[in-house]
């Protein structure tokens, strides 16, 4: 290199920091030509540089620099290299709120999933963003991208509190700068990123995020952040230019994942299966990140840092749990837990066994690793009601019993309250398959709502969306009616639904409302009773107040026999039936229509 070369910056990431941190330590990567041999130093008052780490490419320069006694305000930095020198000042901002002060997502919440790209397409001028490597926006292709955007979002934030949801959780926002394979296929899901610091401009920008999570806030209703950090896209940087030699796990798609998770705590696993699963890509578009290197994950848990610090979201769901290095997730965990000791953090964990789900909960006996991750995936209750739906309930195994033998195992869990269930999400055919089936739904709803779980639901199936994987993702992925130009079929608006949609996001929405505030779902006592004559019964206690929640299984009438719930009903002879408000005797035995769900409060 000529020592008279120029100090060349491309750009430096994190783009600001935070006075006041419980770690002090801030980590810099400088993206730049021949930057790697640059000298810094900083004569700004209370920082100082810790290390420089010089990687394996020569376009890369970390700075470790401890702001222990720093306060806010431009701090100056001077990269010498050669003859050359550069000042850059670099942003120490306060922190609007302490770290304490930041409350996650909790079981009285319920948490709405939505796609950004198939919500609502509120700024049609950014569906194309030229000089981006995808310019493709085509709502006839199931795979290509719609247009909906977080202005989309915006503008139906009424339409959650209408619903009655309290959270809202969103897949990536974040840019996805990929050519779309073949011309029909694109990562409109945004699990490819390209620049961890950067919203999808055909989303909007980060300030368009961040005022979408402050008007959210002002609403009543929290947001959760989508995060990768098991991989990123095939063009980030890094891919294109690796900063070192074990910044990715078999590099240029050396090997595969298997798709299998058990291995990972799995006693008996081999290295092979180990290997296949944690050190495999996720997909050819997505190259697998080696969170083993210490300097790789102190930018992920510090791009998580400042994505609470600067947007202000409420909760992390992070995509692909288990296929990260066990260890370097567990110290983000501890990280994030020490600093915001009240925020919180689900994780992807897709085996359908609660033994494994559960050991990846935080202070779990099942594991000598402590996850340090407060809130894991029931894929078990997912996968349980999917086969029970089909099924009538017998005597033993089949139907409602399925739910039963799952919730049966909740001591597994170091908290049940903490584990987050669901009917159906983005990745799973809808709950409604390729039909209309509201008396299905309201059973699996009725549970999830009412049962000892942090509940999500999943965009449009309040007004009976359906569709399944078997063609392509994107049947299950499908636009909201109503959110885009064009759309004649609206229903983000009564006048817009069928009779049939508004009977189901009514009923729906007046379960929501119920369900907000109510301390007998959020903090009672839950008792199941084994299902008994096709008639399932949970029921919540808490401070006087009961709940049960009935359900007959059967496609035929079946009786509720009062006398055989003694213990929840006691002397109370009346309920109300918190859908319709009317009153339920319970002096004598409850007669249930075919498949009927009925949920009542004394």
């Amino acid at each position: 290199m000529a020592m008279n070369a120029k100090v060349d910056i491309t750009r430096i990431e994190p783009e600001n920091w935070f006075a006041g941190m419980k770690n002090p330590q801030v980590q810099l990567m400088v993206y730049g030509h021949n930057i790697r041999e640059a000298q810094v130093s900083t004569d700004y008052p209370g920082a100082k540089i810790d290390s420089l780490v010089r990687l394996d490419s020569p376009n890369y320069l970390l700075i470790y620099i401890n702001l222990n006694g720093a306060q806010p305000g431009n701090m100056p930095l001077t990269f010498t290299q050669g003859g050359s020198k550069k000042r850059v000042m670099y942003a120490i901002k306060p922190r609007t709120m302490q770290g304490e002060d930041r409350k996650g997502f909790t079981n009285a919440d319920v948490l709405y999933m939505l796609m950004p790209d198939r919500f609502a397409n509120g700024n049609p001028k950014n569906d194309v963003v030229k000089g981006m490597r995808d310019e493709l926006c085509n709502r006839n292709e199931p795979s290509l991208r719609h247009g909906g955007d977080i202005e989309g979002i915006r503008q139906h934030l009424d339409y959650f509190k209408e619903l009655g949801v309290t959270a809202l959780w969103f897949t990536p926002l974040l840019e996805n700068d990929r050519p779309a394979d073949e011309g029909k296929y694109s990562t409109y899901h945004g699990y490819a990123t390209t620049n961890y610091y950067r919203v999808d401009p055909r989303f909007g920008t980060n300030d368009d995020y961040k005022a979408l999570v402050s008007e959210a806030h002002q609403k009543g209703l929290k947001v959760v952040m989508d995060m990768i950090f098991n991989h990123c896209g095939d063009y980030h940087p890094w891919n294109l230019d690796a900063p070192s030699k074990d910044w990715f796990n078999n590099p240029n798609y050396g090997l595969q994942t298997s798709y299998k998770l058990t291995p990972v705590l799995d006693p008996y696993a081999s290295k092979v299966d180990m290997r296949e699963t944690v050190d495999g890509w996720f997909v050819k578009s997505m190259p697998d990140l080696n969170q083993r290197n210490p300097h790789l994950m102190r930018y992920l848990i510090q791009n998580s840092e400042w994505w609470i610090e600067t947007v202000g979201i409420d909760g992390i769901r992070m995509d692909t749990y288990p296929y990260a290095d066990r260890d370097a997730m567990a110290l983000w965990m501890k990280t994030l837990n020490d600093e915001y000791p009240n925020f919180n953090t689900v994780g992807e964990t897709w085996v359908t066994e609660p033994a494994y789900t559960a050991a990846w909960q935080k202070d779990s006996k099942l594991s000598k690793t402590n996850s340090n991750l407060k809130t894991v995936m029931d894929f078990a209750f997912f996968d349980r009601l999917s086969m029970a739906k089909h099924e009538e309930t017998d005597d033993w195994w089949k139907g409602l019993n399925r739910i039963y033998n799952v919730l049966c195992y909740d001591y597994l869990y170091t908290n049940p309250s903490s584990v987050m269930a669901f009917i159906e999400n983005h990745d799973t055919d809808r709950f409604l398959g390729n039909g209309k089936d509201s008396t299905a739904l309201k059973q699996a709803y009725a549970l999830l709502l009412t049962m000892n779980r942090i509940p999500q639901l999943y965009y449009g199936t309040e007004v009976l969306m359906n569709g399944t994987k078997e063609v392509t993702d994107g049947n299950v992925r499908k636009d909201f009616p109503g959110g885009f130009p064009g759309d004649t079929h609206n229903c983000f608006t009564r006048e817009g639904r069928t009779r049939a949609e508004n009977a189901m996001f009514d009923w729906t929405s007046r379960l929501l409302h119920w369900r907000q505030g109510n301390e007998a779902i959020a903090k009672g006592k839950q008792t199941q009773f084994i299902p008994w004559h096709g008639v399932y019964v949970l029921a919540r206690q808490y401070k006087g107040k009961n709940v049960m929640t009935i359900l007959n299984g059967k496609k035929q009438t079946a009786k509720m026999e009062v006398g055989r719930y003694a213990e929840i009903i006691g002397t109370h002879t009346t309920a109300r039936n918190v859908i319709t408000g009317q009153a339920v005797d319970l002096s004598k035995d409850i007669e249930l229509t075919p498949r009927e769900t009925l949920i009542i409060e004394f």
